[in-house]
């Protein structure tokens, strides 16, 4: 039998009549709707998945600006006040010579989250369209979207250190500024938007189409 027959022959679990618990694994037919080892609620598929997927991803993408164009971190000494935004501050690692550091933080704060943004775009796009292709790499992707989100939180993590590290009364303070708050909102928002997305949905796609 070729590869086409080997696809047809595949079955999903909803298809078997069966459901498994999101929380323990627990398998259970499909007209059941609490699992019965850790009473967490059971959903074949979640219909408003994508609805909530983008919900996020909009109010993750709009944190987003203002995280980019606010400064992120407050400076105070005796002669000058400076203010670094998540751009400056990776330009001025580099030119201190800082550049690992310069490149950690300008993956963490800019090409991951961007690169998120565009891999959930297209996850749920390609769900919507009811996509049969490259099902097992969109797969691999979402969870490769879930694995990095906690490490977007990078620059909140140094400035929350810096501003509880460096008070020296009137001499340098350290503080954050508007764009840690919204940065760290568009992180949260954005891993929402991750959890909200029924990976599920990938393989039934098809299924589905009208």
């Amino acid at each position: 039998m070729g590869s086409a027959g080997q696809s047809d022959a595949l079955i999903t679990a909803r298809d078997a009549g069966l459901v498994a618990c999101q929380q323990c694994g627990q398998v259970h037919r499909l007209e059941a709707r609490i699992c019965t080892r850790c009473n967490g609620p059971l959903r074949s598929r979640d219909a408003e998945s994508l609805q909530k997927v983008w919900a996020w991803l909009i109010a993750g993408m709009i944190a987003y600006i203002p995280a980019n164009l606010y400064p992120m971190l407050l400076t105070s000494t005796l002669v000058e006040r400076s203010e670094s935004t998540i751009i400056g501050g990776v330009v001025e690692l580099f030119e201190h010579g800082s550049w690992g550091i310069a490149t950690i933080v300008f993956a963490a704060s800019v090409m991951i989250p961007v690169g998120k943004f565009i891999a959930i775009i297209y996850l749920a796009l390609s769900v919507q369209r009811h996509s049969e292709q490259n099902r097992h790499e969109r797969h691999k992707a979402y969870e490769v979207v879930e694995f990095i989100g906690r490490w977007s939180m990078i620059d909140v993590f140094v400035v929350a250190i810096l501003s509880a590290l460096v008070q020296l009364d009137t001499i340098a303070t350290v503080n954050p500024g508007i764009a840690a708050v919204s940065f760290a909102l568009s992180v949260i928002f954005t891993m929402l938007s991750a959890q909200a997305f029924d990976s599920r949905m990938i393989w039934d796609a098809d299924r589905t189409k009208a």
